[in-house]
């Protein structure tokens, strides 16, 4: 399949697998900052073939592990009233809020359904005039698009029985938490490749300046990842810290204009919890006043509802990269995919449901050494990361 299995083509991955064992001449540590990149990390074991000097990290890169809890519960009172049909992408609906999920307000009785664009929301909309439709905007700037489109489209079209139930985050102001953090030892990041085919990179280069670190635009197959990693390290070595696009078959540096405009059109910054981690100023997007009638949240009001995190749970630390997942005492006997304490393992992106799919059955034989690895190159604190 083209553009996909020319991408993981064993003998260029060994062949770039050699430059970096080759390059490498120090511990580094390299952070993902995509739930996808994560996944095809431990899918293929990337990770365990890299040189022992070089560390990957996984960041909060996965949208749906990083909604908070409070969000959740908000979505689940709206999805409780009676008048409400709520739309929801598939992976919202295991999340767990305060005591339950979506799923179980629809066994409840609840009229809660799975939509594959956000568009449907708006048709179910158009073909139920009495009764309230709200649509579920989560995710990072790849999916804010076309949901800021969806709520240009229903005040274009007149539709007042639709709402979106809005918590978009923003990537850059996470790398900027992620690098004010006491606890930091990330040397580096692998940008996600998607989030900037629409932003562009017109806000790394300040950032990997002001915080010394490479910032490689890197996309989603093995290769991708290797090449990532080459020239991340290469620049370590070399003492560099720039932006580089390593994905230049999908991301512009000016970005995605139309989606651009749209997005400063509907949306305007706020700052944003992240779940497990806490408020980052400006690090998300909410409905502009021009739009604010389209506001689930002040429609049906439950800005008022307060949730705290479950202290069992330890997705924070996971999502700050200050623990792996299976270090969690949780992990695959409290915390599986069927009885999940957090979002992290049941979402499609989340780090622990990696760890759990792909590496549950090695799991008596990797945290050794890269516990051990990790512990040496910098002891960490449990502190948040903001």
């Amino acid at each position: 399949m083209k553009y996909i299995e020319e991408f993981q083509d064993p003998d260029l991955a060994r062949r770039l697998l050699d430059d970096i064992h080759a390059t490498v001449t120090r511990p580094w540590a390299l952070m993902e900052v995509c739930g996808g990149q994560t996944h095809t990390i431990i899918r293929h074991g990337i990770d365990q073939l890299l040189p022992e000097q070089v560390e990957l990290i996984h960041g909060p890169g996965c949208p749906v592990c990083v909604t908070p809890l409070e969000v959740i519960d908000k979505a689940l009172e709206i999805a409780s009233r009676p008048d409400v049909v709520f739309c929801s992408f598939g992976d919202m609906l295991r999340v767990p809020g305060t005591g339950r999920d979506l799923f179980q307000v629809r066994s409840e009785g609840g009229d809660v359904r799975v939509v594959y664009s956000p568009l449907d929301a708006l048709r179910i909309a158009q073909e139920n005039p009495k009764r309230q439709v709200v649509f579920f905007g989560i995710g990072f700037e790849t999916t804010a698009p076309p949901n800021a489109m969806t709520v240009h489209q229903a005040k274009k079209l007149g539709i007042p029985n639709f709402s979106m139930l809005v918590s978009h985050v923003r990537v850059p102001p996470a790398i900027e938490a992620i690098m004010r953090s006491p606890s930091c030892r990330v040397q580096g990041f692998l940008a996600a490749g998607h989030v900037c085919s629409v932003m562009g990179v017109r806000e790394y280069p300040e950032l990997a300046a002001r915080h010394r670190v490479p910032i490689v635009v890197t996309g989603f197959e093995p290769l991708d990842i290797l090449e990532g990693v080459r020239r991340a390290v290469r620049q370590l070595e070399r003492g560099e810290h720039t932006v580089d696009n390593a994905y230049a078959r999908a991301v512009r540096p000016e970005g995605n204009p139309a989606a651009l405009a749209m997005l400063e059109d509907v949306f305007e910054v706020t700052d944003r919890a992240w779940r497990g981690i806490g408020v980052i100023p400006d690090s998300g997007w909410r409905l502009s006043a021009r739009y604010r009638d389209f506001d689930a949240e002040h429609r049906f009001s439950v800005s008022g509802i307060n949730t705290r995190e479950p202290a069992e749970c330890r997705s924070g630390e996971v999502l700050q990269g200050l623990l792996k997942p299976h270090e969690c005492e949780a992990f695959g006997t409290l915390c599986t995919p069927r009885s999940p304490l957090g979002a992290t393992m049941v979402s499609s992106e989340g780090a622990c449901a990696a760890y759990y799919l792909y590496r549950r059955l090695e799991l008596g034989t990797v945290p050794a050494a890269k516990t051990a690895k990790t512990a040496a190159s910098a002891p960490l604190e449990a502190s948040p990361v903001v």
